[in-house]
């Protein structure tokens, strides 16, 4: 911690570099943080950015399918994504309760039964899960960011403040030197910690969101998919 007798710093970088040696290891910690927090957001950003674009190329080119085999081939161009492997798993799974499963004439194939489109509803329940549990990677790190950045930037406030207490002992209540700098270390370690929680709970909010959207995407596009069944007599 700094003692009495010092400079007192005149800029941010001075009064980092005069810090103590505790504080010091908590700003280290929060710039970890913050560079761990920021390049997850990068990357969910970007993942983002791409769902979007794919999800704009799937129901684009499933638009005007009338039937699962029109829709197949219509996304046999595509770049795997959540929305395609969803429709495959869709289709491979019917395909191995029903024999030529989407490409046999439903009145020659016969319908699934009632356990079977239960196992139908289920591998597409599953797999929806699967594709959300995949979305979510990274995400609760930042929650995690968020919420113990603010108690490191408390615990350099804290030690700022000791060092302000020291300045008073050593040099007496009066000298406003020895006691300005312990307190502006414990504000810039406040605000360090801030500075990373603040951008990561917001981004932990918003990709949460984001998720939770697509998520509501793909189960919708799981219940057309039966409803695309029944509509072909295959229920």
């Amino acid at each position: 911690m700094m003692q009495a007798g010092r400079a007192v710093p005149t800029s941010t970088w001075e009064l980092i570099a005069a810090s103590g040696p505790e504080t010091k290891v908590v700003l280290v910690v929060l710039t970890i943080f913050s560079l761990v927090s920021w390049y997850l957001i990068i990357t969910k950003v970007w993942q983002v950015r791409r769902l979007k674009s794919a999800a704009r190329a799937f129901f684009k080119a499933v638009a005007h399918a009338t039937r699962l085999t029109e829709a197949r081939q219509a996304i046999g161009i595509l770049s795997p994504s959540p929305y395609t492997r969803l429709f495959t798993e869709g289709v491979t799974f019917y395909g191995e309760l029903v024999p030529g499963g989407v490409d046999a004439d439903p009145v020659h194939a016969g319908r699934l039964t009632p356990s079977q489109l239960e196992a139908l509803r289920m591998v597409l329940e599953t797999q929806v899960d699967a594709e959300h549990d995949q979305l979510e990677r990274g995400i609760a790190w930042l929650a995690t960011l968020g919420s113990v950045s603010p108690l490191l930037g408390l615990l350099g406030t804290v030690l700022g403040v000791m060092s302000a207490f020291i300045g008073i002992a050593t040099s007496g209540g009066g000298n406003l030197a020895a006691v300005a700098p312990g307190v502006a270390e414990a504000l810039v370690a406040t605000v360090g910690g801030l500075a990373v929680a603040v951008p990561s709970v917001i981004a932990y909010n918003v990709f949460t969101a984001r998720g939770n959207f697509i998520a509501a995407e793909l189960e919708g596009f799981a219940r057309e998919m039966i409803v695309t069944l029944a509509r072909e007599r295959r229920l």
